[in-house]
């Protein structure tokens, strides 16, 4: 890999600026032309930010958003760079959180993938392709708790109009404020897309390869002294945790490789041969370094203080596509090689039997249909269906419309079905703990249907959505701590909106949600309302050289009785002991800056600690951080 990356850095030290000869008549009418070449035979342009696009391999480009909108302070001001409403995060930067709303991971399909870490792992749908005039890069800068910080770096560059290579890299490191905390992460995504001039043939490709490390602390040992007045445990190193040596890792790696085809006229005969070939491994270790007396459980004999799991998939597709700009239909047919394993045998004392390798082999269907009317009408329909001998029937589903019947009013809705063996960190768990292994691979499918959607107002920037789920054989971590399965169907009902009310510079953001379990309530206990609301000024300033953003925003979810986080699997497990979090506001006052196409986010977060005791947890025994000073900074350069 290295060796790959000499060889990237080195063109790119010789391939600085993109010139194109007077000869060539296709000129994109977004990049600004400063000499037609009268003089000699070159052309001079000027780039715009319109020549500047990136999107995945099944989006439409979007441009480089420089726009100081006050979405992009949900965003920037999180170490995983994305919107978090829905979610309480953990103490630390990288440590992840846990889910107040109901959603389904993709992701955990027929794959091995903790909810815990799930948060910061980008999949195939997630990779980013890049179309540039000159070399690219963006640099997103988090400052980290106490030591460490957290940095993505960007770069990207066309070789010539048809060919873009793109690197990146993201590096975290934080301490945290509590005992043994430590969160290490990185990700690694060479990437590259090329099309021919003729656009008969076209690839993209990418290979990644994520890590999300932590410490696993067990949380407070004793609440008691985190919320009594001893000043002592004001610094929160004094406060003593559940577990002292152990940590959990997770691996995802992923090559994959997607070419489409074009043997004759496009516009007599506009079929196309897809192919898409990608390995993917996880993996997952759970370590112990010296003796813990946090669990209620004996130790397995013989087999030493470490144990680990993985899955792996090797997926072949081919599909004819029907490609015009109004319909397109895709069909084709899958073979998939699964895996779900461990590395050594558990002892014969355990009592449970968990092979070394669960593999198999598995033949499906894909086939994809989008059909575009009168640029008001957008349909998209896919389905995706396979077999196998161990892990059962595959089926999913996803249906979009989404409608534009009156100008400025959208309406985009959606039906999605899936039924699947649950996630595969419930099938299996090797453990040096007697009471946590399991074999659950006889598990029922997990049927969930989702209905839902989404309207958007002229009126106030505004949008109002709904969803209903209905999961039949919802899987979970009971009290035990060991899989089960509901008996009856989990139904979940969700509504909510967003407005943003504006005058002269001051402006008002808001977004709420209320949901409900409306059966098996205790088997995913949820918050009735989530809410954030964000009140700010925003203006032009030192003679129009910047832009500002200062406000402050609040977030808030109701109380109600938490599911327990549990490291050994790094999932969340229905609690016999009833503990309660929420009902307790967190406030950030912020002042965000826009320079040029820099972007820098300041946040006193949780400010009202400042006045107020800390009473927020993202899972019981698990408070969050006290007030600290969050930095967030983005930087485009288009050299």
């Amino acid at each position: 890999m290295k060796y790959i990356l000499f060889i990237i850095f080195f063109a790119v030290h010789f391939l600085g600026a993109q010139i194109v000869n007077k000869t060539d008549g296709n000129v994109p009418s977004d990049t600004l032309i400063i000499d037609k070449g009268g003089k000699d035979s070159l052309k001079i342009f000027k780039p715009t930010i319109n020549d500047y696009q990136h999107y995945t391999q099944f989006s439409e480009k979007k441009i480089f958003d420089t726009v100081f909108t006050i979405d992009k302070s949900y965003q920037f001001t999180q170490y995983n760079n994305q919107d978090n409403f829905g979610k309480i995060q953990f103490a630390n930067i990288g440590s992840g959180f846990q889910d107040l709303m109901f959603r389904v991971n993709k992701e955990q399909n027929l794959a091995l993938l903790p909810t815990r870490k799930s948060h910061f792992i980008l999949g195939i749908d997630d990779v980013k392709y890049y179309d540039v005039k000159t070399p690219t890069t963006s640099f997103i800068y988090h400052n980290a708790m106490k030591q460490g910080a957290a940095l993505k770096t960007t770069y990207t560059q066309n070789v010539g109009k048809n060919f873009n290579v793109a690197v990146e890299y993201m590096g975290l490191r934080s301490q945290g404020v509590y005992q043994r905390e430590l969160a290490s992460s990185n990700n690694f995504i060479l990437s590259s897309r090329f099309n021919s001039k003729n656009n008969r043939y076209r690839f993209f490709t990418h290979y990644i390869h994520q890590n999300v490390n932590n410490e696993e602390n067990g949380g407070i040992e004793d609440l008691s002294l985190f919320l009594g007045d001893d000043t002592r445990f004001n610094n929160r190193q004094n406060l003593a945790v559940n577990l002292t040596s152990t940590d959990s890792r997770f691996s995802y790696r992923r090559y994959y490789f997607s070419q489409e085809f074009q043997f004759v006229n496009s516009e007599k005969y506009p079929f196309k041969v897809r192919h898409t070939i990608f390995h993917q491994a996880n993996k997952y270790w759970y370590k112990q370094q010296g003796s813990e007396s946090f669990y209620n459980s004996d130790v397995v004999e013989d087999y030493g203080t470490s144990a680990y799991k993985f899955s792996k998939n090797l997926s072949n597709t081919f599909t004819l596509l029907f490609d015009k700009p109004t319909f397109k239909l895709e069909a084709g047919v899958r073979h998939q090689m699964i895996n779900l394993g461990t590395d050594k045998e558990l002892p014969a004392i355990v009592g449970v039997n968990i092979p070394l390798d669960n593999k198999e082999n598995r033949f499906g269907a894909v086939g994809n249909l989008e059909i575009k009317l009168w640029d008001k009408v957008d349909l998209k329909s896919n389905l995706e269906y396979s077999n196998g001998s161990t892990f059962g029937n595959f089926l999913r589903s996803e249906n979009n419309l989404k409608l534009e019947p009156i100008k400025d009013y959208i309406l985009d809705a959606h039906v999605n079905l899936q039924t699947s063996k649950p996630s595969f960190n419930y099938l299996i768990n090797p453990s040096f703990y007697q009471n946590f292994n399991y074999n659950f691979l006889d598990a029922k499918n997990e049927s969930t249907l989702e209905i839902g959607g989404k309207v958007n107002l002229k009126w106030f920037q505004s949008s109002v959505f709904a969803n209903y789920f209905r999961i039949e054989n919802y899987t979970y971590i009971g009290a035990d701590y060991q899989p089960k399965q509901s008996e009856s169907s989990l139904n979940i009902s969700q509504i909510g909106g967003e407005a943003t009310f504006s005058y002269w510079k001051l402006n008002f953001n808001t977004k709420l949600l209320f949901q409900s379990a409306l059966s098996e309530k205790n088997l995913y206990p949820m918050p009735s309302f989530i809410g954030r609301l964000n009140a700010y000024y925003q203006a032009k300033a030192f003679k129009d050289a910047a832009e500002i953003q200062t406000g402050i925003k609040v977030y808030y979810f109701s109380k109600f009785n938490s599911r327990e986080y549990f490291p050994v699997l790094n999932e969340f497990a229905v609690s016999a002991n009833t503990a309660s979090i929420g009902g307790q506001p967190i406030a950030d006052a912020y002042f965000n800056m826009k320079v040029k196409r820099m972007l820098i986010y300041a946040e006193a977060q949780h400010v009202n600690t400042t006045f107020m005791k800390n009473k927020s947890f993202a899972a019981p025994n698990y408070p969050i951080y006290d007030f600290r000073l969050n930095l967030g900074i983005v930087w485009y350069l288009f050299h």
